[in-house]
């Protein structure tokens, strides 16, 4: 699928930030990068040069040309020319529309303005936007270089040309968007697993199980039936020949039961000892690079599997 977005700016240079940089540079894109913090200009070729297997591996390319990335001294030097401009400031709706206001002033008006935003309201932030019709929320996974989903949500002031434009430009780099029905805080992902993230906070704060049971629980049951079929396909072979009519009627007057506590705990310096504790003792005395590219190969295997598999 061609695209004529060949020029990138991505504003914040983090996890996620540098997530997308190292896919647009693998699929050949120019990327102009800006990050107020002079730190992360170091962690971002770390994380450039500690993915590089993985990455070879996953887009069968001999090298990342890094004479296409580009660090500029400033927002406006970042997007002035961009085709597309994706942004990663913090979590912190303030923030974000300070950053999309100024991007919004300095980019071309017929510019993608694309946010990261895990959960914010794209027609909140797109109040700081100049020609709103343009932003959308483009939320990915990490780590982004491998994990293909990005939720694409529009704002009550965003058109269809451009979300659909964005959905193509996406597709063209190997994601796979989803486009929202309609915009919600926390968009889909990220409300599902945040779900399941309350409910074992409470099991853990009440001493029901340690991080290693819960992720056991995960990784040696459902979670091996969830990258093909997800959770309503999984149920539907659950009711068996009659399907999820039969798992409905089956299972449905259980969902009355007082199994699950949805409003979360209140994270205590005890409970987050707990966690925290827990998942240091999970890593085995691993380094976070060490179980980072366990995960990318693992990934990139799983990948390979979940498409050979796929129900087309």
């Amino acid at each position: 699928m061609t695209t004529s977005i060949k020029r990138i700016a991505v504003i914040g240079t983090g996890v996620i930030g540098s997530g997308w940089i190292i896919r647009f540079l693998a699929n050949k894109k120019t990327v102009y990068v800006f990050d107020p913090k002079d730190e992360q200009k170091k962690f971002l070729l770390n994380e450039i040069t500690r993915t590089y297997k993985s990455v070879k591996k996953f887009y069968k390319i001999n090298s990342i040309n890094r004479k296409n990335l580009i660090f500029a001294k400033s927002i406006e030097e970042a997007v002035k020319n961009a085709d597309l401009i994706q942004e990663n400031a913090p979590e912190n709706e303030s923030i974000k529309k300070k950053v999309v206001r100024e991007i919004s002033k300095y980019g071309n008006k017929k510019t993608i303005i694309a946010s990261s935003s895990s959960g914010l309201l794209p027609s909140d932030i797109q109040t700081a936007c100049k020609n709103p019709e343009r932003f959308i929320i483009a939320h990915p996974f990490n780590p982004v270089y491998l994990l293909p989903l990005v939720e694409l949500v529009k704002g009550k002031k965003t058109t269809n040309l451009y979300i659909k434009k964005a959905s193509k430009f996406y597709q063209s780099i190997g994601m796979h968007p989803l486009i929202l029905k309609k915009e919600i805080a926390g968009y889909l992902s990220d409300r599902l697993q945040e779900s399941m993230w309350r409910e074992a906070l409470h099991i853990i704060n009440e001493n029901y199980a340690s991080t290693a049971d819960l992720d056991e629980a995960i990784i040696h049951g459902p979670g091996l039936r969830w990258p093909l079929m997800g959770s309503f396909l999984s149920f539907h072979l659950a009711g068996g020949k009659m399907g999820m009519k039969h798992m409905l009627e089956q299972f449905g007057p259980a969902l009355k039961l007082p199994w699950t506590k949805l409003k979360a705990p209140k994270l205590t310096k005890q409970l987050s000892n707990k966690i925290i504790k827990g998942t240091k003792k999970q890593s085995k005395g691993k380094s976070i690079k060490h179980l980072a590219n366990m995960r990318d190969n693992f990934l990139i295997d799983l990948l390979k599997l979940k498409n050979k598999y796929r129900i087309k």
